[in-house]
């Protein structure tokens, strides 16, 4: 009895990012996929804003380099250093070390796997996008610090939405506003700075919220192989 008590209750406390990409989050989460895939089609090779960059740009003043003057430049930079890698680091491992202080090392490998994912998958697909900005050695698409502070804000979100994961709309819309808060201002740190198009911020955002929910899944999945395994145990091999 007490066996069996013990294998089955970790496995139902930590089941539930699985829902991640079966409920509407992956949904949302396979449109992302979808629109990188159209504008990595539509940007392949570019030098230079769309239209619709070009209008952004002179909204927020970020069609020239330096973009905008003090006090605003100063934020942009600062929200750009949580990009950077010092700060990024600063970032993950502020909380991982808070996920292992709870006992929560699953957790921590979702940290460090859903930003890691998220912002390697920007790696790879720039060279085969292939869109420069301020010079041929500049590749854009997608902006990988919007990828990195979106990433790391779902994963956030997906943890505190609880053990069972969001559930229904409301869990979903909290996790994608996280998302489109954290992106939102990474984004508008780097159209303002003119470190990326608009449309390259965008890219950066869609490739996190495809990425995350995935990563969520596999991550679960791995985890409750061998709790899996203990339940499906017989009882005389049980602990």
């Amino acid at each position: 009895m007490t066996g069996r008590s013990a294998g089955a209750a970790p496995h139902k406390a930590v089941r539930g990012p699985r829902r991640a990409v079966s409920g509407p989050l992956g949904a949302v989460a396979g449109l992302a996929a979808l629109l990188v895939v159209v504008l990595g089609v539509l940007f392949a090779g570019d030098s230079g804003p769309t239209a619709v960059d070009a209008r952004v740009w002179a909204v927020v003043g970020g069609a020239v380099v330096g973009g905008v003057g003090a006090p605003w430049r100063d934020v942009a930079l600062a929200v750009d250093f949580l990009g950077e890698p010092v700060g990024a680091v600063v970032l993950v491992a502020g909380a991982v070390g808070g996920c292992l202080l709870l006992r929560r090392p699953r957790a921590a490998v979702l940290v460090v796997a859903g930003v890691g994912i998220g912002v390697g998958a920007t790696k790879l697909l720039k060279p085969v996008v292939g869109r420069t900005i301020h010079g041929a050695e500049n590749l854009s698409f997608p902006s990988g610090h919007t990828a990195f502070l979106t990433a790391f804000a779902l994963v956030v979100a997906l943890l505190l939405t609880g053990r069972s994961g969001p559930r229904g709309a409301v869990g979903t819309s909290l996790v994608v506003a996280a998302g489109l808060v954290a992106g939102g201002v990474m984004g508008w740190a780097q159209v303002v700075l003119s470190a990326h198009y608009p449309t390259d911020v965008v890219g950066g955002w869609c490739t996190a919220m495809a990425v995350v929910p995935a990563t969520a899944w596999l991550v679960d999945r791995a985890a409750d192989r061998p709790v899996e395994r203990g339940a499906d145990a017989p009882r005389g091999d049980r602990c």
